[in-house]
């Protein structure tokens, strides 16, 4: 009996510990629930109050003839202004004359609670604060149509939680004061569209040249789809995007019954009709530039409503007087060669060396007709590669005095030619790259290495894809013009990359400065005597050969590209202060008629470097005097190899970009010797001395040394460069 009673009182305490526990959990667990009752609570009486708050707010006074400062404006840096967003495009019309669609689209896309809430929707809001509080930032926006119209005449773009509180009180104060049908009118008289279209009908004369009531189904939905992101939306940016987008609108009207499946169905396939001619575009005096600028404002945080509704001064680095040296020049030129088609285009880009500013842009020659970029595009550059491969020669010690054979060579399948098949033989490496040898090119790469060339063009800021191939020698890859001039930059500048921008600084319309530009990007890539010795050949490229007819005289230097057929033609050259790189082609890859980089893209380049260089004077490259020794073909040593085998001729047509013929072709005997002469750029030193010179400073043997060895002397040491990426 007493050990019964012991387990009992055992049995008893444990059970007793066990309902405390439970006891205990219980009161923890009612803890956390009253907590969030009261939390729930107060975030209702918050809202609550805050509602009441908002119905309490006073209306608007003389809202419906207000009219906000919507004016920002593009400078150059010398005053002028290239680009306004302005209300010149500003078409208002009344809700009356509105089609239904249009506002069926509008309503179903940006706010299909409209006629329903009083300017803010408390279940998108709700869920909106969710997701930003979750990531700590705004991420996701509730915004009715009243909060936009708010936003637009009253606030900033900024996403900030203290934006769209005072947003939320604006919106409340508009639906006080006016209309649900004069709020939709409002807005769609002043939402920015893109292209320079503020409100609706300004839109549909932009993008159709049609009055708003004579649009159709589908092109009412493209136009409601813009005011989420306008100018990634436009179609004249990206139809592709703007088709997508204009088949989410008219997705979002069928789903909500305002339009029948079939017009559904019709309207999403139905092709988008622009106008050829868009107004807004004869207004804009630089308008690749622009469109440039605008891209780099949105890496800045910027965004194109922002910008175009602002009222921002923004300074850019453009110099007016380059610009329309540059329009001028594409269509001077391009018309005196008959390249008048829609197709025949040229690009031009041109930039400061020593601090980035770029000075001018024209991605195409007429911005009405098409909007694509050449400045950006990928293009085989041809010779104009080739500088890449002598600074690697020049940068493992090669000189330009080294002699280097012009003669046929063949690399497995492959056999590159001469332009006409002609070879000089035994010539100097200078030499080669004025008369734009493309078997010595061939030959410097084969002794450098396809990795060191391709190591140098990277460094210097070529992005695009090289293939590990020989044939890049040539320029047979393509490259964008834009990064082509800049990585002329280091010839110019003694090996340093500087990074081109456009925007020196932003204003706002009461003075205050919100943005400077920082000081520009430099990295040393090349060494001073690869710079040098690059600047001296490239030189006689304009002096003397290829790209003669680009000579402005005054000290510069460049280098001329033909790609294979004719399809694209460049020249890219440069003095001390500018850089400006050219390029002439068709968009569509066909052949142009002969034209050459040492013709067109040669006379454009001068034409606008006349004007470019001309605050700088004749000022000449601060380098150490490289001299180039004198040298004359024997008579008779130009030979023309023709073909032996059809084998051979097959293996030969076609598989290069083509060196270029001399600016002024003379007969084939004479063509060298009207190159020659070089006369020495250092008259203190012959050019025995000046090889034994270089020899010795780089430890390295030349391709081909002089018959006769030269006197030593010991030349003043040219520091040499680790580029910054390898270090």
């Amino acid at each position: 009996m007493v050990r019964i009673k012991r387990t009992d009182k055992k049995m008893s305490a444990k059970n007793l510990a066990k309902k405390n526990i439970s006891k205990r959990d219980s009161g923890i667990m009612a803890d956390i629930r009253n907590l969030m009752i009261f939390g729930a609570a107060c975030v209702l009486a918050a809202g609550v109050a805050f509602n009441l708050y908002l119905s309490s707010l006073s209306p608007i006074k003389n809202l419906e003839g207000f009219k906000p400062n919507i004016v920002t404006q593009f400078y150059s840096s010398d005053g002028e202004i290239i680009k306004t967003f302005t209300a010149y495009t500003f078409k208002k019309i009344e809700i009356q004359d509105v089609p239904q669609d249009f506002i069926n689209a509008l309503i179903a896309t940006e706010d299909k609670n409209f006629y329903k809430h009083k300017g803010y929707d408390i279940t998108g809001l709700a869920r909106s604060t969710v997701q930003n509080i979750l990531a700590g930032r705004v991420v996701q926006g509730a915004s009715t149509i009243t909060q936009q119209l708010a936003r637009i005449l009253f606030l900033s773009n900024e996403r900030t939680f203290d934006r769209k509180i005072r947003e939320l009180v604006v919106a409340a104060r508009i639906e006080k004061t006016i209309s649900k049908d004069q709020i939709l009118e409002m807005y769609m008289n002043n939402v920015y569209l893109g292209s320079g279209a503020y409100g609706v009908e300004a839109a549909a004369q932009i993008y159709f040249n049609k009055h708003l009531k004579e649009c159709t189904l589908p092109e009412l939905a493209l136009i409601a789809g813009l005011p989420q992101a306008p100018s990634v939306y436009s179609p004249f940016n990206n139809m592709k995007l703007a088709v997508q987008r204009r088949n989410q609108v008219l997705g979002r009207m069928y789903k909500m019954k305002y339009i029948t499946k079939d017009q559904y169905e019709k309207a999403k396939n139905a092709k988008v009709n622009l106008t050829s001619v868009p107004r807004f575009y004869t207004t804009n005096k630089a308008p690749y530039f622009c469109d440039y600028v605008l891209k780099e404002l949105e890496k800045l945080g910027f965004d194109e409503t922002d910008i175009s509704q602002g009222g921002y001064k923004v300074v850019t680095t453009i110099d007016y007087k380059t610009q329309v040296a540059v329009n001028e020049a594409i269509l001077k030129n391009m018309r005196a060669y008959g390249l008048t088609r829609p197709n025949h285009q040229a690009a031009v880009f041109s930039f400061s060396p020593i601090d980035g500013k770029i000075l001018a842009y024209a991605g195409g020659k007429d911005y009405t007709q098409t909007q694509y970029d050449r400045v950006q595009a990928i293009r085989p550059s041809g010779s104009a590669f080739k500088p890449f491969v002598y600074a690697a020669a020049m940068e493992k010690g090669i000189s330009p005095n080294d002699m280097i054979e012009d003669a046929p060579i063949k690399i497995g399948d492959w056999a590159p030619r001469n332009y006409a098949s002609k070879y000089r033989g035994e010539i100097p490496v200078y030499s080669a790259l004025m008369v734009s040898s493309n078997v010595c090119a061939v030959r410097l790469i084969q002794e450098v290495g396809i990795r060191a060339v391709i190591q140098v063009a990277r460094v210097l800021g070529i992005t695009t894809p090289l293939e590990y191939d020989y044939t890049i020698a040539l320029g047979s890859n393509g490259v964008k013009l834009f990064e082509l001039a800049r990585a002329y930059g280091a010839f110019a500048n003694g090996g340093y990359v500087v990074q081109p921008y456009a925007i020196e600084r932003i204003e706002t319309s009461r003075g205050k400065v919100v943005y400077r530009a920082p000081k520009t990007k430099v990295s040393r890539q090349l060494s001073l005597k690869t710079a040098a010795e690059m600047t001296a050949m490239l030189r006689t490229v304009i002096e003397h050969g290829t790209g003669a007819a680009a000579n402005i005289g005054k000290p510069a230097a460049g280098k001329t590209g033909t790609t294979d057929d004719y399809k694209d033609a460049s020249f890219v050259g440069y003095t001390p202060n500018v850089v400006t790189g050219v390029w002439v082609g068709n968009d569509d890859n066909s052949v142009m008629r002969s034209i050459q980089g040492g013709t067109v893209p040669a006379l454009i380049w001068r034409d606008v470097m006349k004007v470019a260089t001309k605050p700088y004077g004749n000022v000449d490259f601060n380098y150490p005097e490289i001299p180039l020794m004198p040298f004359k073909l024997k008579p008779g040593s130009i030979r023309v190899y023709q073909e032996e085998t059809p084998e051979e001729a097959e293996a030969e047509s076609g598989t290069a970009p083509k060196e270029e013929a001399p600016s002024n072709p003379t007969e084939i005997s004479n063509e060298i010797n009207k190159y020659a002469p070089i006369p020495l750029m250092n008259e203190a030193k012959t050019p025995k001395e000046v090889l034994q010179n270089f020899k010795e400073q780089n430890q390295t043997q030349p391709i081909v040394q002089p018959a006769e060895p030269p006197a030593p002397k010991a030349p003043t040491p040219i520091p040499m460069a680790i580029p910054e990426s390898l270090n």
